[in-house]
């Protein structure tokens, strides 16, 4: 179980990285496809880098109380900030950006509330000993699993809206999406 709490977020930045691509745009008040697809798959790398980072004493095999609570908190604060990142982004530049920009928005939304469950299980279970400290981790890796499936939704959300590929070409332009797909592969 461990080992998946630091494995979810690469995966599930691979899955959104894969599942759009990218594209050009005017300039306007509205990001461009390559600066927001940019801005998104710097706000995924962030994340996941501090998910994973927050999980490492998970994976190294520690249950103790405190490190479930001290991960929790990590993966909370990093999960608030990529939420805030997610909303900020705002609506590129394209015939289907108010449509990029729901899905998005309600990805922040679902990811916000997946970090609240998981802050209550972590603290309903921890003080349950061993058995406790297992059922918290387990909360941990299913947590960030729903975080992936959902990232993969809005993925494919994005993918449908994206009738023109502007997306698309945007998210293979984009240097932050170059790097993040290097490191899902």
């Amino acid at each position: 179980m461990p080992v998946k709490l630091a494995l979810a977020p690469l995966a599930l930045a691979a899955v959104l990285a894969a599942g759009c691509g990218g594209g050009g745009g005017s300039s306007s008040s509205s990001p461009s496809p390559t600066d927001w697809a940019d801005d998104l798959c710097s706000a995924i790398t962030t994340w996941s880098t501090s998910v994973k980072e927050a999980g490492e004493s998970l994976k190294n095999g520690s249950l103790s109380s405190g490190d479930l609570k001290q991960t929790t908190s990590e993966i909370k604060s990093a999960t608030n900030e990529f939420a805030d990142d997610l909303r900020g982004l705002g609506k590129p530049d394209t015939d289907a950006g108010q449509e990029a920009k729901d899905a998005i928005d309600q990805l922040a939304a679902q990811i916000k509330e997946d970090v609240a469950n998981l802050q209550s299980a972590v603290n309903d279970a921890v003080g349950s000993g061993t058995k406790g400290a297992v059922t918290a981790a387990s909360s941990i890796a299913t947590s960030l699993s729903t975080m992936s499936t959902q990232t993969a939704s809005a993925a494919s959300k994005l993918q449908q809206a994206d009738a023109k590929g502007e997306l698309e070409q945007g998210f293979r332009d984009a240097p932050a999406c170059k790097k993040l797909q290097q490191q899902g592969s």
